[in-house]
C-alpha cells in the first residue's frame, strides 16, 4: 500500500535489547555462575564438555577468586580429578546427604546423554566396556575374546543429541543410542539389568521416546544378550528383528 516505507519482514513489535557487557570479567563471571548452577560440582571435564572458548583455564581465576570470596567452595568432590574442582555450598551439603548410609538403593533414572546430570563424557570418562569371553574355538574366522579384555572396536558411547544413559546407583549401566535400535551395556548383573530396563520401559509408557525397537546390544544381537530377559521382564515383546515397546 501507499506510503509502505519498509519491507514486510520487519512487521510486529520491537524493543530495545540491553546493551552487550563487553568487560570480560563480568561476562567469565557470568558464565562460572551458569556452569556452577548446571553441572553442581564444576570439573576440567564438565567445562570442557560445554565447549567454553578457552576452555578451564580461562574460567578458573573467576573461580578461584569466587573461592576467596567465600562463594564457592573447592576440594575432592569427585575421586581422581584433582583438586581444582569448585561447588556452590549448597550443592556440597546434597553431596553430604547422598553420601550417607542409605537403606535402599538409588532407582535406575533415565537422562538424555547430553544432560548435565550425566557426568560420563563430562566430569568422568566413559567406563571401560568389559568384553564377553567367547568359548568357541575360533571357527569361522571369529577370535575368541581374551579374559580381561576390554571395551570393543564397535558402538562408542559419546555426549550426542537423542542417546541416553541409564544410571542405577549412579554406575552407568545401559547407554542407548539415537533412535534406540542400539545398546551397550557396562554389567551382566541381574540386580542393575532389571532395574535399568525397567526404568526404560516407563520412560517409554510416559511418551518420552514413543516407541522402542532395539534390535543390536553390545555389537551382536539382542536375543543373545543378557539383555534380552531383562527388557523381556520389563515388557518388551520379541519381534523378528529385536525386542519392541509401543508407547
Amino acid at each position: 500500500p501507499a506510503g509502505r516505507i519498509a519491507p514486510p519482514t520487519l512487521a510486529g513489535r520491537w524493543s530495545l535489547l540491553p546493551v552487550r557487557d563487553t568487560d570480560t570479567t563480568r561476562r567469565t563471571h557470568a558464565l562460572a555462575e551458569v556452569l556452577l548452577d548446571r553441572h553442581g560440582v564444576l570439573t576440567r571435564g564438565a567445562v570442557g564438555s560445554e565447549r567454553v572458548p578457552g576452555g578451564f583455564a580461562s574460567v578458573y581465576p573467576v573461580l578461584r577468586a569466587m573461592e576467596e570470596a567465600g562463594w564457592v567452595r573447592r576440594g575432592y568432590f569427585v575421586e581422581s580429578l584433582g583438586a581444582a574442582q569448585f561447588a556452590l555450598p549448597g550443592a556440597v551439603d546434597r553431596i553430604r546427604g547422598h553420601a550417607a548410609p542409605r537403606r535402599e538403593p538409588t532407582p535406575a533414572i533415565v537422562l538424555a546423554a547430553t544432560d548435565p546430570a550425566n557426568p560420563y563424557g563430562a566430569a568422568l570418562g566413559w567406563p571401560d566396556r568389559p568384553v564377553r569371553v567367547d568359548n568357541t574355538d575360533g571357527a569361522d574366522g571369529a577370535t575368541p575374546a581374551q579374559p580381561g579384555q576390554r571395551g570393543s572396536p564397535g558402538h562408542r558411547p559419546g555426549r550426542k543429541a537423542g542417546a541416553l544413559v541409564v544410571l542405577v546407583d549412579g554406575a552407568l549401566v545401559l547407554y542407548v543410542e539415537r533412535g534406540g535400535r542400539t545398546l551397550l551395556s557396562w554389567t551382566d548383573r541381574v540386580d542393575l539389568l532389571t532395574p535399568a530396563a525397567a526404568a526404560l520401559a516407563v520412560t517409554v509408557r510416559d511418551g518420552g521416546l514413543g516407541r522402542l525397537a532395539v534390535e543390536r546390544a553390545d555389537g551382536a544381537s539382542v536375543h543373545a544378550s543378557p539383555l534380552a530377559e531383562a527388557l523381556a521382564s520389563a515388557g518388551f515383546r520379541a519381534t523378528p528383528r529385536g525386542l519392541r515397546l509401543r508407547g
